[in-house]
């Protein structure tokens, strides 16, 4: 046996986990490597026990190419997910074996979680996440676990990558569903307002605008006048013979003069934060309401709809099929030539890896002079020559 590498999905789930942990598990063994999954992410590795005779299969499961052949061909992520972040543990979530050592309203188990590493005989850990995920993985690397690190998210906004797992599909979901939704808003000549992912970056509205699923898009990284977009969802729904038109708004995006984003209720989860939703409907009685105003003194109604977990379940496009079996191999490549603290990544159409850094400190957003017309709140259409297969990249 040449090594044992551990993998984990941590965060939301999204279509092509799956496709990545096949794609390590099948080519690690068979060049003689074991794999072991960790279960619900960081979490699993908090609650492990070690001791040779406690049962820790809620906490891992060795894979074999029959358990990973069959899952591979599916949506979400069959070692299941969470969002524990071990280094800011709530008492609450202290395994049951470790409360009488850790009392404290939030504790670093990190001390525990690399003994569960070393009784686990793991030798280099698969991490496959967005930036909180990954960046836990960034930290256990400074304490000296080989680490390498897949990006997942739908959002596309982990560092150092042009390309997330999990993006593809849901810009496909997105424009699938909102076309979809056009026979609504076109039946009742009424607007059509999306919510989409994006809590700190545009992607997931600009790409589909971009694609022609909506006329206007509202993003995280630049505060929207609510009169401004109502007077353009008016001049659109003038223009279009079948009297609607559509705006994506971006989970993130926050109404000028607001000061901070929508969300849900107070309570965040352990990376500190707050569930968002509520935007989306908050623009559509918006627009309702002044609607009047830039339509001759008479009322829109509007179709609002968010789209949430519809563009994150079920199995992934294809790209997010192919994507995740490069990502797997560039990580086992990296592993068996002995590198560690690395992120494998994509940049300017091409697979390569970067500095674990990279997601520090830092956050990947739409830039906005280059792609966003703040004016007429939609993406910019010129310049197109050398840029990258999804336009906006990380610039890495």
């Amino acid at each position: 046996m040449k090594s044992t590498i551990g993998i984990l999905t941590g965060g939301g789930d999204v279509p092509g986990l799956n496709p990545a942990i096949r794609a390590v598990t099948i080519r690690a063994l068979r060049e003689g490597h074991r794999v072991v999954g960790i279960r619900r992410g960081w979490g699993g590795l908090v609650d492990i026990v070690p001791d040779k005779d406690a049962d820790n299969s809620r906490n891992i499961q060795f894979l074999t190419e029959d358990i990973v052949d069959k899952a591979g061909r599916t949506g979400g992520t069959f070692l299941h997910s969470s969002r524990t972040r071990p280094s800011t543990l709530p008492r609450e979530f202290v395994p049951p074996h470790l409360q009488a050592k850790y009392q404290d309203d939030v504790n670093d188990m990190t001390d525990d979680v690399l003994k569960n590493l070393d009784f686990l005989g793991i030798d280099c850990l698969i991490p496959i996440g967005g930036d909180d995920t990954l960046s836990y993985g960034a930290h256990l690397h400074e304490r000296g676990v080989p680490v390498v690190a897949i990006p997942k998210t739908m959002d596309n906004d982990v560092p150092g990558t042009d390309y997330c797992i999990g993006f593809s599909t849901c810009v496909t979901r997105t424009i699938e569903l909102t076309h979809k939704l056009r026979t609504s808003a076109g039946s009742h000549e009424r607007f059509l307002v999306i919510e989409v992912f994006g809590r700190y970056a545009g992607y997931t509205a600009l790409l589909p605008s971009m694609a022609g699923a909506a006329g206007r898009c509202v993003i995280p990284e630049h505060p929207f006048d609510l009169e401004r977009l109502t007077e353009l969802m008016v001049y659109d729904r003038n223009r279009n013979p079948s009297n609607y038109s559509v705006v994506l708004v971006s989970e993130g995006a926050q109404i000028s003069g607001d000061s901070d984003m929508s969300f849900e209720g107070e309570e965040a989860d352990m990376f500190g934060h707050r569930k968002l939703g509520g935007i989306g409907d908050r623009v559509a009685n918006g627009l309702k309401q002044l609607s009047p105003k830039y339509n001759n003194g008479r009322r829109v109604n509007v179709v609002s709809q968010r789209l949430g977990y519809l563009v994150r379940s079920g199995n992934p496009d294809a790209l997010d099929s192919i994507a995740p079996m490069a990502f797997g191999n560039l990580a086992l490549d990296l592993v068996t030539s002995g590198k560690s603290g690395r992120l494998v990544s994509v940049h300017d159409g091409r697979y390569r890896s970067v500095p674990m850094e990279a997601i520090i400190g830092t956050k990947k957003v739409v830039d906005v002079e280059k792609y966003y017309d703040t004016e007429r709140m939609r993406p910019k259409y010129k310049e197109f020559n050398g840029l990258p297969l999804f336009i906006m990249t990380s610039d890495a």
